[in-house]
């Protein structure tokens, strides 16, 4: 166990590189298994939760091979496993694209019910739909995803309610079935979009992906392939938040400047200056912070794995600042933690209302999951006096690096062993 010690109130400036995204990579690796060929995959970020999917990866008979910390290559000629039962998969989220990946290649799958950061329900009852619709018989028992099939065959799949995790997924069974499958109400987020490159990479047939409306053509095998993650929406998203908070200025390199747009449009509404260029962003901070009115949406809507971020921030925003949380309905145990700095935020529903104050006071803090962390480390950043955060895994299991980028931008904090 360990935890961050930080000593806040300084403004922090200069440039960070942005790793490549994390929800991008898990499904990218996911997808992986699903050719018999060598699969390159450059700009995968060092992380907890990529390294679980490399282990998967290795449970299911595939060879990997790490080439330097970002790069890896992996062949699945030999991977005929189709189950994964390690409880240590359960803490994680991603681990049920495998359920698509090994549907569409091998026909079954059965795959520990996933886990992930508590912050809302998070049903997949919506993926089993999907797969139900191809021709598998799909259905959850005693903590297993389960499911099997004689052939998968295109069809038309309408989502009720707009999810990143079954588009993906449906899309995963979709491109080695038989005819065309048609994914209406898709998510668009550019991880989606990235996935769907790869696939298409290995010789998939997608069309639509970053729009609502998303079909696959199916095709008989997938070849090798070589790519390169795309950099990490969020990741980018907390940096620009960290140089509102502490006033700073700060350069983000190694993005993409349109998919953070609506982060940008918030962070002009607080008085900060936006500068973009090809691939990065100069962020510099507003000696006031101005509040504003945000409603966490789908792409290309504000994100909600920024909404914690901003929550924070705007707890130091000169006036009254409001958040409605429309994804996930358990994303603000952070608030109580915060509070003890000094923060005056009340819960009604799905909204914080947030009250500015002049400052925060550092104080023993707990992260409750990686969002939530990565939103009190930017408040203990800018807070007076000295900060103890602890569960600080939920924080790195999403930013690489994360104690080392701080410190080149100034930042007064350590990693230590409690």
């Amino acid at each position: 166990m360990a935890k961050y010690v930080i000593q806040g109130g300084k403004r922090l400036s200069g440039e960070v590189k942005i790793s490549g995204a994390k929800n991008a990579a898990v499904g990218i690796l996911a997808a992986s298994i699903m050719t018999d060929e060598d699969v390159l995959i450059e700009n995968i970020p060092d992380v907890w939760d990529i390294n679980v999917m490399l282990d998967a990866i290795q449970v299911l008979g595939a060879k990997v091979s790490r080439i330097g910390r970002n790069t890896v290559k992996i062949n699945s000629k030999d991977a005929n496993v189709t189950e994964l039962s390690d409880s240590k998969l359960g803490k994680m989220r991603a681990t049920y694209y495998f359920v698509g990946a090994l549907l569409a290649k091998h026909h079954k799958s059965k795959v520990i019910f996933p886990g992930g950061c508590n912050i809302g329900a998070r049903p997949i009852n919506l993926h089993l739909k999907g797969f139900s619709a191809l021709g598998a018989k799909a259905y959850e028992k005693e903590g297993y995803i389960i499911t099997e099939a004689d052939n998968l065959k295109g069809a038309n799949i309408y989502l009720d309610i707009v999810s990143v995790g079954a588009t993906i997924n449906i899309m995963l069974a979709a491109v080695l079935s038989q005819g065309l499958t048609i994914i209406e109400n898709a998510a668009k987020e550019p991880h989606v979009v990235d996935i769907a490159n790869f696939l298409n990479s290995m010789g998939a047939n997608i069309k639509g992906a970053g729009t609502d409306i998303i079909k696959i053509k199916g095709v008989k095998k997938l070849h090798g392939t070589n790519y390169s993650v795309i950099p990490d929406q969020i990741e980018a998203g907390t940096y620009m938040a960290l140089a509102t908070i502490t006033k700073g200025d700060i350069t983000i390199k190694n993005i993409i400047p349109k998919h953070l747009e609506s982060i940008s449009a918030k962070l002009l509404d607080c008085g900060n200056q936006v500068i973009a260029y090809d691939e990065a962003l100069r962020v510099i901070g507003s000696d006031d912070i101005l509040p504003t009115t945000i409603k966490t949406m789908p792409y290309p809507g504000f994100p909600t794995d920024m909404q914690p971020q901003f929550a924070c921030t705007l707890s130091l925003a000169v006036g009254k600042s409001k958040i409605e949380e429309s994804i996930f309905e358990n994303r603000f145990k952070y608030v109580e933690e915060i509070k003890k700095m000094g923060a005056v935020i009340s819960i009604e529903g799905s909204t914080l209302i947030i009250e500015g104050v002049k400052h925060l006071e550092g104080k023993k803090i707990i992260a409750p999951d990686l969002r939530a962390g990565a939103g009190l480390v930017l408040a203990s950043l800018a807070a007076n006096g000295e900060s103890e955060i602890d569960k600080i895994e939920f924080v790195e299991r999403g930013y690489e690096d994360f104690v080392n980028k701080l410190k080149e931008l100034g930042a007064n904090i350590k990693k230590v062993d409690c």
